[in-house]
């Protein structure tokens, strides 16, 4: 090659030498020059750039020692690696993401946060601006005033007593899942079918194999739960995704039977602030706090990106993921968990929650009205079991009003369910009713 294709700019702060080699680098990675290709002497690109033989010679020498070019005696200076080019053809656009389809998911965890409490949020953080962060890694089991803070808000919102030392900050629910899975005995995880799939993915990120069982207007079926099972995943005050409630028998029979073969029951307690007919149900930690780990979660209360949560376990289950986080470092952070202590002390979490309540009240009312609901509406959405073509009527009518409404299927993995899991939380006024116009005309049909 008797010349390159190539320009230095002599206004660019980067010197020359550094430039001429960046721009070598760039044709062998475009693939103008490949392995073997025999390049100008430093003489004759000097001269055809118009620089010296020495800014040439640093450039080649800078290349040489990376090890994109080779000196060889007497044939000059040759090409020696190309990097990996991906051979399938350049999109004039990137491809979109399957969840990239425009239209509004109807999940069943976004929640609806009040605009007018903004202040609040801008308060918290702004306190937490003032404070000295810690000059080492923070108490692995999260800021003691917020665990305080949590023991007091768990014991009058859920009925749980507990103590600051019962509780480890987490990053989410999926994160408390995670930690005590790790410190567990071996066993499968026994989970609802259909629940929650995030939990499911946790299980067998770890290696630890997952029994579904079925979930019927009555709770878990009982006789699913393998005698050697670790843990059983439940969500009894509202069950993720079939809205049903564990009713205080069947809450009794779950801890008999965990108690009989020395399980763990997991009690995901997620949105068990709303309901709407009668007053929060009690936490099911509370029957029996030395068999049940209990985990709470900030996203549908506060905001999901928040990423904070918390576990109330017996003393010897906190110690054991004490002891784990202290040597994994993988903590929450420090200035989320004293934000959201701030919105705590502020009041700012018991606003959100009150104007939220009073959202889904009205929305869930519209709901039962318009659709075939079973039993109460609580939480931020409503499962609707429809025939199939009905199922399949108002997943195409919501597409066609601009939403995408997630099937009963969907979370499902042995126990499959004909319906769809309608989420009014993360919606404006207008958008709720253009939604249910939709479902509620295309289940009607």
């Amino acid at each position: 090659m008797t010349t390159l294709p190539l320009t230095l700019d002599r206004t660019s702060p980067v010197p020359l030498g550094a430039q001429l080699a960046g721009r070598v680098r760039e044709l062998i990675g475009r693939g103008t020059l490949d392995v073997g290709d025999r390049l100008p002497s430093t003489r004759a690109l000097a001269l055809d750039l118009g620089v010296s033989r020495t800014i040439a010679e640093q450039a080649y020498d800078q290349l040489v020692a990376e090890g994109w070019l080779e000196a060889r005696r007497g044939s000059g200076t040759h090409v020696a690696a190309s990097p990996l080019r991906n051979e399938t053809p350049r999109r004039s656009h990137p491809p979109r993401s399957a969840r990239d389809t425009g239209l509004v998911r109807l999940d069943t965890g976004t929640p609806w946060i009040d605009p007018r409490h903004r202040d609040g949020w801008r308060r918290a953080w702004r306190e937490v601006s003032t404070l000295e962060p810690p000059a080492g890694y923070p108490d692995p089991c999260g800021v003691p005033e917020l665990r305080e803070a949590l023991a007091d808000h768990l014991a009058r919102t859920r009925g749980l007593a507990c103590t600051a030392d019962q509780i480890v900050i987490t990053s989410g629910t999926t994160d408390g899942l995670r930690q005590l899975l790790t410190v567990l005995g071996p066993g499968p995880l026994a989970v609802e079918d259909p629940g929650y799939r995030a939990a499911v993915m946790v299980a067998r990120g770890l290696g630890r194999s997952v029994v579904d069982v079925a979930v019927g207007p009555a709770g878990l079926d009982l006789h699913g739960v393998p005698p050697d099972a670790a843990a059983v995943y439940v969500t009894p005050a509202h069950q993720h995704p079939t809205g049903v409630t564990l009713p205080a028998g069947a809450r009794v029979a779950l801890l008999e039977h965990a108690r009989r073969h020395d399980i763990v029951v997991v009690e995901d307690d997620y949105d068990s602030e709303f309901r709407y007919d009668v007053a929060p149900l009690p936490a099911l930690a509370t029957l029996d706090p030395d068999r049940v780990v209990y985990l709470g979660t900030a996203s549908k209360s506060v905001a999901p990106g928040l990423r904070l949560g918390w576990l109330v376990a017996p003393p010897s289950t906190v110690e054991a993921i004490s002891d784990l986080l202290r040597r994994t470092h993988d903590l929450p952070s420090w200035p989320t968990q004293r934000a959201y202590l701030a919105m705590l002390r502020d009041g700012h979490v018991g606003r959100l929650i009150r104007s939220a309540r009073r959202v889904y009240a009205a929305r869930g009312a519209a709901v039962e009205r318009d659709l075939p609901v079973e039993g109460p509406v609580a939480g931020m959405y409503v499962a609707l079991p429809l025939s199939a073509g009905q199922t399949r009527g108002a997943v195409r009518a919501a597409k066609e009003a601009g939403f995408e409404l997630p099937t009963l299927d969907e979370y499902a993995r042995s126990h499959g369910r004909t319906g769809v899991v309608f989420g009014f939380g993360g919606l404006s006024d207008a958008e709720f009713e253009r939604a249910l116009a939709a479902i509620a005309g295309a289940v009607r049909n």
